[in-house]
């Protein structure tokens, strides 16, 4: 695989994701205790190939900030940024200019994946193909591009979010172009893949293959889909490389301190510095680093933004609360909830129970 560049397009604005996304790329939110986009660069590295190069665009200096050249990764890194929206055929017409392998594996950022990326380059090239397609199967096809495939692995359409899928096989958000068919994507322009590229690709009698297996696979791009992504990473359920500590019930950073007689369970991550009262019960959380959750507050399924705090005898559950705010003690928020930076609740100010 050293003679396989990588792209990976992490421009967007992750608005699903709000208010998390506020302040941070989506692939560079605390996912296991690193950014998301470090568990990909780990799996790209386990695969052989050594140069990546990054497409960005939303608060694009977070990253080279962080990963720097990619050297301590054992990668050579690029950055590429785009100046406006371009979409995923654009964003990698963008890069281009600095590919230079025959084939090049591209990657959306936000999509934590266990598939054997050899498998799929040694399918590529197996089948000649122009494009391969990373495919996998999902109970539930409606929501994603959906790709039927022939006996012979070759894709036969392409069809974005259909009400009545022909097959349960979908897009998986993980490609390997021919370098040639890179430079015939228009430039300058926002390009969609899914709904330009591979369809003219394929009315034009390109050979475009899917590459279907059953691995670990989850789109990261809604907040309970982050944190029960970050869940399986913990637990070892999803595959990385990059995890900070040995997969278990729980991820401690350094720093952080869990006060006897709290239970802490479910793959949940307690980033650097937190504070956890006693008798405070967590399940599958995502506690980001300075957070400090009180005594007797149940956190379920939740993110607890940086430096939040939780009240005394507070329920979150299924919510995401951002940096800074504060959950009032007895405060009982569920369902979806979000609640945006440095707000702050009152003791009992918002409740789902006429108990006080």
């Amino acid at each position: 695989m050293d003679d396989v560049e990588a792209v990976v397009l992490v421009g967007g604005k992750g608005t699903r994701l709000r208010p998390l996304t506020l302040s941070a790329p989506k692939p560079m939110l605390p996912t296991a205790g690193v950014p998301f986009l470090a568990h990909l660069l780990s799996r790209i590295r386990a695969a052989g190939v050594r140069r990546v190069v990054l497409g960005t665009s939303y608060l694009a200096e977070t990253f080279s900030a962080y990963f720097g050249d990619g050297a301590a990764l054992g990668l050579e890194l690029r950055y590429v940024v785009e100046d406006q929206p371009l979409g995923t055929g654009g964003g990698i017409r963008n890069v281009a200019e600095h590919l230079t392998a025959a084939d090049v594996l591209v990657f959306n950022g936000d999509v934590l994946c266990g598939t054997d990326l050899g498998a799929v380059v040694g399918t590529h090239r197996r089948t000649a193909a122009d494009v391969t397609l990373h495919l996998v199967r999902v109970q539930d096809p409606r929501a994603y591009g959906c790709v039927p495939t022939d006996a012979d692995g070759r894709v036969l359409d392409f069809l974005e979010k259909t009400d009545d899928p022909p097959t349960d096989q979908i897009n998986a958000g993980c490609y390997v172009f021919r370098r040639s068919v890179i430079d015939t994507i228009p430039q300058g322009r926002p390009v969609s893949v899914e709904r330009e590229t591979f369809p003219g690709l394929l009315a034009a009698g390109a050979r475009v293959s899917g590459h279907v297996d059953n691995a670990y696979w989850r789109d990261m791009g809604t907040p309970a889909d982050l944190i029960h992504g970050s869940a399986d990473l913990v637990r070892g359920v999803a595959p990385s490389a990059a995890l900070p500590g040995p997969t278990g019930e729980v991820m401690l950073l350094e720093g952080a301190k869990i006060a006897e007689g709290a239970l802490v369970f479910g793959g949940t991550t307690v980033g650097r510095g937190v504070q956890i009262g006693a008798g405070a019960r967590i399940e599958g959380a995502m506690l980001f680093d300075g957070a400090a959750v009180d005594e007797g507050a149940i956190i379920e399924h939740a993110v607890i933004g940086a430096g939040a705090r939780v009240g005394q005898g507070a329920s979150v559950v299924d919510t995401v609360v951002g940096d800074r705010a504060v959950v009032g003690a007895q405060c009982e928020l569920r369902g979806g909830l979000r609640l945006w930076p440095d707000v702050i609740l009152p003791p009992h100010g918002v409740r789902f129970s006429p108990d006080v």
